[in-house]
C-alpha cells in the first residue's frame, strides 16, 4: 500500500518539478561590462517557450529606428533569435501580445507582422498603452511558443 501511495504522489508532483531553462541568444547577450537586464529573454519549460517583451532597438547602436516598420521588424527579429536559440521557429508560436503606444500604427504593424507569421497565424492580442519601458519605443511584442 505504501509503495502505491508514493508512486501516485510522485506522478502527481512530477509536473511541478519541471526544469526551467533560460534562453539567451547571442543577439541578446549583454556586452562585456554592460548591466544585465532584469529579465530573461526566454524561459523554456516542458516544451513551452515564454519570450519576454521585445522592443525594436537597432541591433547596432541600441537606438529606436525612426521608421516604424523597421522598429517592428527588429522586435520580430529578436523574437526569432530567441525562438531559434530554443530550437523553434515562428511556426511554433501559439500566442502573441502586441503593445502599441499609438493605435493609429496598428495597420503598419499588421503589415510587417503578416510577413512573418503565416497562416495559420497564432492567436493575438493588441492593446494601446500610454508608454513603454523605453520612452521612445512605440511597440513591444511578446510571444508564447511550443514545439
Amino acid at each position: 500500500m505504501t509503495y502505491k501511495f508514493y508512486a501516485l504522489l510522485l506522478l502527481a508532483v512530477a509536473p511541478l518539478a519541471a526544469e526551467k531553462k533560460v534562453i539567451v541568444p547571442p543577439e541578446l547577450t549583454p556586452a562585456a561590462g554592460a548591466t544585465a537586464p532584469m529579465f530573461s529573454p526566454g524561459i523554456l519549460v516542458d516544451g513551452t517557450l515564454y519570450i519576454s517583451g521585445q522592443i525594436g532597438r537597432d541591433p547596432k547602436d541600441g537606438s529606436i529606428p525612426e521608421e516604424f516598420e523597421a522598429e517592428v521588424k527588429n522586435c520580430l527579429n529578436y523574437i526569432g533569435a530567441v525562438l531559434k536559440a530554443a530550437g523553434m521557429t515562428y511556426e511554433d508560436v501559439l500566442s502573441v501580445q502586441v503593445y502599441l503606444t499609438d493605435m493609429n500604427l496598428f495597420q503598419r504593424m499588421n503589415t510587417v507582422y503578416g510577413g512573418v507569421f503565416k497562416t495559420p497565424r497564432p492567436t493575438r492580442t493588441t492593446v494601446g498603452v500610454s508608454k513603454l519601458a523605453l520612452p521612445n519605443a512605440r511597440v513591444e511584442i511578446t510571444v508564447t511558443a511550443r514545439k
